[in-house]
């Protein structure tokens, strides 16, 4: 889900804890919430190359009143229906052996603990979903450069055992997903590749925007990357002629 406002590091705080304050407010403190952010909103919250979000996803574990704590906090703000969901939990890059891997963010208002995901479980959802024309193979890039800025570069051992934890092994990833990786973190060029791939994104978003204006409806997520692969094709031949 997308929306057009977007989340920085310092909004989405102030955005969980009115989601705290709310949710005590509705639910009081016996029986405390727990919600795990994943994706963009994660990266936001551990790193610092990446400015915004427009997906603020989740794995929400707490009473019925959760929701209604985000449609007021959501309404009071002026976000978008369902600034907060879990949505990805119907995705591929899905797994339940998320929480497993979580590693605690912060609390708010002592009933609401936020978890996130850590730099190379998130590489590892990335692979998984490989998506063009989101910002998945840049964040991948963005978390490998700013883990060697920090002086704790990640190995390719370490991005094999967490997939392996979270998904069991490279079975039922992407095929180019493990030479991508590889190619990657043995390439020295982090900063050209981010900005390759940022913009090789951005391009793929633009594409898909317009073929979506002639043609609404038809980009599924199992048919978006034949579509992509397809449009720059014909872009292509019309460069060539």
């Amino acid at each position: 889900m997308s929306s057009k406002i977007s989340f920085t590091k310092e909004n989405l705080d102030r955005c969980l804890r009115e989601l705290g304050k709310e949710f005590r407010r509705l639910n009081g403190t016996a029986m405390p919430a727990e919600i795990t952010l994943i994706g963009g909103a994660s990266v936001l919250a551990n790193y610092g190359f990446r400015d915004m979000t427009y997906d603020v996803d989740a794995m929400i574990r707490a009473s019925s009143a959760m929701k209604e704590a985000i449609n007021r906090v959501g309404d009071r703000l002026g976000l978008p229906a369902g600034w907060l969901n879990s949505d990805f939990t119907r995705t591929k890059s899905y797994t339940p052996k998320l929480a497993e891997y979580s590693v605690y963010y912060k609390t708010f208002s002592n009933v609401l603990t936020v978890r996130t995901i850590s730099g190379e479980y998130l590489i590892a959802m990335k692979l998984m979903s490989s998506r063009q024309y989101k910002n998945d193979i840049s964040d991948i890039v963005g978390i490998l450069r700013e883990q060697k800025e920090r002086g704790s570069p990640f190995t390719l051992q370490q991005i094999e055992t967490a997939v392996c934890n979270l998904y069991g092994g490279w079975d039922h990833f992407p095929k180019t997903a493990f030479p991508l990786i590889k190619e990657i973190m043995e390439s020295g060029r982090l900063e050209e590749l981010y900005r390759l791939y940022r913009e090789e994104e951005k391009n793929s978003k633009e594409t898909l925007i317009e073929f979506e204006k002639d043609y609404p409806g038809v980009a599924k997520e199992d048919n978006i990357g034949e579509i992509l692969k397809n449009l720059k094709a014909r872009k292509q031949r019309d460069l060539d002629k």
